[in-house]
Order: structure tokens, then sequence, then C-alpha cells
């Protein structure tokens, strides 16, 4: 039985095809590669290499040869890193969204940037649901900088030297030492908490059996919610306990 080609894009699948002639023994390739390995003249896949350029899945090396972009590397990493995490922190998260009708997320970090590869969506018309897949800067969010508070200060200056903390509006952090300064102190009291657009977030990481920090969960809810100091430290105890439950089951 053979697989229909009815419903097929064909642009999309030379688009992956392109993406599938990189391995470790072709890790740069040109125009002409493409199009012998598709069959086509080398000005047929013009539209598509620009394309996979445009959205960072092939990166130009020279006038006419690429190599795999980082949105490859950066997908990838995502999927690998989140997948069994997932699995096992769901049903935790879904029960502590059960709890407190708060949303709850998980992320990862990917450079600079948390990745949310998971989320426990409350049904409250005030809540908070950041969709999956959504990539934010690490200082601007609890759970990014849950992340960042592993690293060294030599890979803090390293990572942020190309990035002018100040773009981003406060109350984030507007420079290096004065992100140092809230890591730490976010460190010590042994979570993150972060307001926004009228929502509090509040973060704490979820460690391996080597007491890595290896994701952060969160909860999400509406300041009107949040901003209830009984209700917030209920909020951050009942997180705690679920991010011990999640790490004492992670490989």
């Amino acid at each position: 039985m053979t697989k229909s080609t009815e419903y097929q894009v064909p642009a999309l699948s030379r688009g992956l095809q392109i993406i599938e002639m990189f391995d470790k023994d072709h890790r740069v390739l040109n125009t002409q590669d493409f199009a012998d390995h598709l069959g086509v003249s080398a000005s047929s896949t013009y539209r598509i290499v620009q394309t996979l350029l445009d959205m960072d899945y092939l990166k130009k090396v020279t006038r006419n040869a690429y190599e795999l972009g980082p949105q490859v590397v950066s997908r990838g990493f995502a999927f690998l890193a989140g997948k069994d995490l997932v699995d096992i922190a769901a049903p935790h998260l879904n029960e502590l969204r059960d709890q407190t009708s708060i949303s709850c997320h998980l992320g990862i970090r990917d450079g600079l940037e948390t990745v949310y590869i998971y989320r426990a969506q409350a049904s409250q018309r005030l809540s908070v649901n950041i969709p999956l897949g959504s990539r934010l800067p690490c200082h601007t969010n609890a759970m990014g900088r849950v992340l960042l508070q592993q690293l060294s200060d030599i890979e803090l200056n390293a990572m942020y030297q190309t990035l002018q903390l100040d773009l981003y509006p406060g109350p984030h952090p507007q420079s290096l030492p004065e992100l140092k300064t809230l890591l730490r102190k976010e460190q010590e009291q042994g979570f993150s908490s972060n307001r926004s657009d009228n929502a509090t977030a509040i973060a704490v990481p979820i460690t391996n059996y080597l007491g890595k920090t290896i994701a952060a969960i969160n909860i999400s809810g509406a300041d009107q919610v949040m901003n209830n100091p009984e209700k917030f430290e209920i909020a951050k105890q009942q997180l705690l306990n679920i991010a011990k439950a999640i790490s004492r089951v992670t490989p």
C-alpha cells in the first residue's frame, strides 16, 4: 500500500526534504545539492530556501551555501527536553489547577528564553493562560528567573553580554547587576514572582535526582486573587508541594 499524495503540499514536502539532507557528514550544503536531491532546477528551490532562511531553519554560510539554522536545534531541544517531563508533571499541575482554580504552567530554558511546554488551564474568566510553545525572555518572567538561578556569574556574563536589558520596560531588571541581585534574592526566598498585565505569577524549580534544576512550574492568576496575602501564601505553599512531588519522580 503506497502513501497517498493527493493531499500533499509540494513546497512543504520539499522544504522538509531539504532539512532532512543535513547530517553529521553533510553539515553545509549548497543550492545545487538541494536541486540534485529534489530533482529540480536550482532556481526552483529559491523560494523554499528563502522561506527556510526567513524562519531560521537554515542559516547562510556563503552566497549559495547553508547550514541548519537555530530553530531546528531549538525546536528539537525543547521537544526532547520536555516530552517525558510533561508526562510526569501534567497530572500534578492539573491537580494544582483543580485545587486552586488558577492556571499553572511548566517551562524549560532554551538559551535566554523560557519555553512554555505545558499548561493546566483554569476555566475562570480572569484566568491567565500562556499559549503552549510561547517563548519569553527569561529575565522578564518568574519561571525564567528560576531557571537562571543555577547559572554562575561567568555564565550569566557570557549570556547577557550582548543583550540590552533596559530595552524591556520595568519592573523587569534594567541591568545585569540588577538581574543578578534579584536572582540571589529570589533563590534565597525559595521562589520567584512576577507581576504584569494585572496578573501575578509565582514560580519554583523542578529538580532531578542530583538536585539540578531542569525545569520550572508556576501558578499564575489575576491580581484580584493573588493580591490577597493569605491566598498568595496558600497558592505558594501548594506550588512548592507540587514541585517536590514532581521532583521526587523526575529522573
